[in-house]
C-alpha cells in the first residue's frame, strides 16, 4: 500500500511522540493517551475513507480481526508472554497490508487490556503490536516473508523486539536514576519472557500460517476487501 505509506508514517510519528510523553506523565492520564494513540492508528483508515468510500464489510473485517487478536490472549493468561496475538497480527498484515496490520495490532492491545488491566504500559503495547503489523505489511512481498522459514524467523525476531520495546517503558517507570547497569539488568531479566514470546510466535505461525492465511486470502479476493488501488 505505497499510497498509504505517508499516512502510516504520520501515525507512527504521533505514536512515538505520545510515548515520549510517558516519561513526563508516568502513571497519569494513560487512558487519555491510549485513546489519542488509537485515533492516530486510525489515520490511514481516515485517509482511505477520504480517497474512496470504505465498505462496511471492510470495517467489520478489521474489527473482527482486532477482536480475534485481543481475545486470543485470554486463554493463555496464565502463561506470561505465551500468546498468539503477534502471530495473528503478522498473518493479518501479510494478507491485508501494513495499514490493516498497524490498526489491528494497536486496537488488539487496547481492547485486550480491558480484561488484563489498563495502565501506562498500554500505549507501549499498542505501539509494539502496531509495529509488528506495520513491518509485516511492508515486508509481505519480500522473499523473507514469502518463505516459511523467513516468516517463522520474522516472528521469532519480533518476540524479542516486542520485549525490548516494552523494556523501555519499564526503565522509564523506575524511580531509580538511569544507568547502563539498570538497562543491562532489565534486558537480562526479560530474556526468558522474550524467548517465550519468540517461541510462541514460531509455534502459532506454524499452526496458523497455512489454513488461516488461505481463508483470509480467499475473503480478500472473493469480496475485494482492502484491495490496493
Amino acid at each position: 500500500m505505497a499510497r498509504f505509506r505517508l499516512p502510516l508514517l504520520i501515525a507512527l510519528a504521533v505514536f512515538i511522540a505520545g510515548l515520549a510523553l510517558t516519561a513526563a506523565l508516568k502513571d497519569r492520564h494513560y487512558v487519555l493517551l491510549s485513546l489519542v494513540l488509537l485515533a492516530a492508528a486510525l489515520i490511514p483508515l481516515f485517509v482511505r475513507l477520504e480517497r474512496r468510500p470504505l465498505e462496511s464489510r471492510e470495517l467489520v473485517l478489521l474489527a473482527v480481526l482486532s477482536a480475534i487478536a485481543a481475545v486470543s490472549r485470554i486463554p493463555f493468561a496464565a502463561l506470561p508472554s505465551f500468546k498468539p496475538v503477534s502471530a495473528i497480527v503478522i498473518l493479518s498484515a501479510y494478507v491485508f497490508g501494513a495499514e490493516a496490520g498497524f490498526i489491528i495490532g494497536a486496537v488488539a492491545a487496547l481492547v485486550s487490556n480491558i480484561y488484563f488491566g489498563q495502565g501506562p504500559w498500554t500505549p507501549w503495547q499498542m505501539f509494539a503490536w502496531g509495529m509488528v503489523g506495520l513491518s509485516a505489511g511492508w515486508l509481505r512481498n519480500t522473499r523473507l516473508l514469502r518463505s516459511r522459514v523467513g516468516l517463522l524467523s520474522f516472528g521469532f525476531v519480533w518476540g524479542f523486539l516486542f520485549g525490548w520495546i516494552m523494556n523501555i517503558w519499564h526503565i522509564i517507570s523506575l524511580p531509580d536514576a538511569f544507568s547502563w547497569g539498570l538497562v543491562a539488568t532489565t534486558y537480562a531479566a526479560s530474556f526468558y519472557f522474550d524467548l517465550t514470546h519468540a517461541i510462541s510466535n514460531v509455534l502459532f505461525l506454524s499452526l496458523l500460517a497455512g489454513g488461516w492465511t488461505k481463508v483470509l486470502m480467499r475473503f480478500r479476493k472473493k469480496y475485494g476487501l482492502l484491495q490496493e488501488e
